[in-house]
């Protein structure tokens, strides 16, 4: 999985639908536009349509709302990873959430491999729990850390 990144921490979250998804990262997503962090969301699927249901339903100031909803949650992940490689070139703090099934984190991983050397980069891998139920105890071996609704938790 991240096997080349031994110097970074990794961080992995578990979903069960888009939604779940949503919940759990939102409070995080939040604290981080907070302290001025750049957020994209790489992603197997667009999650617009979920995320501007869940935000419209959640208790939240307006201004946190817009912020939010201006983070790019379709899956037209060529113009993120343009957004990444700008990123790490101006030195911008940016944390990364790759979403999807196994092979597509896999993947999106080689891709962002190759600027493994920029410390200003943080990814978090979110899997399909219903697709690795059955061999979680192996995809956690491979993190550090777990994202949950209360934040980033040491696993080991």
């Amino acid at each position: 999985m991240n096997k080349n990144r031994e110097t970074k921490e990794k961080i992995c979250s578990f979903f069960t639908s888009d939604y779940h998804f949503e919940m759990i990262t939102l409070p995080y997503i939040s604290k981080k536009i907070e302290e001025n962090k750049k957020i994209i969301i790489l992603t197997e699927n667009n999650l617009e349509n979920t995320i501007n249901k869940l935000v419209s339903n959640i208790n939240l100031k307006d201004i946190k709302k817009k912020e939010i909803l201006k983070l790019n949650w379709n899956n037209n992940n060529s113009s993120k990873f343009e957004e990444i490689n700008d990123n790490i070139q101006k030195q911008k703090d940016t944390i990364v959430f790759v979403k999807g099934k196994q092979d597509y984190i896999k993947n999106t991983n080689k891709n962002l491999e190759k600027n493994k050397d920029k410390n200003n980069i943080k990814i978090i891998d979110c899997y399909d729990l219903e697709e690795i139920s059955d061999k979680i105890d192996e995809v956690v071996s491979n993190y550090s850390k777990v994202l949950d609704t209360k934040g980033e938790k040491n696993i080991h």
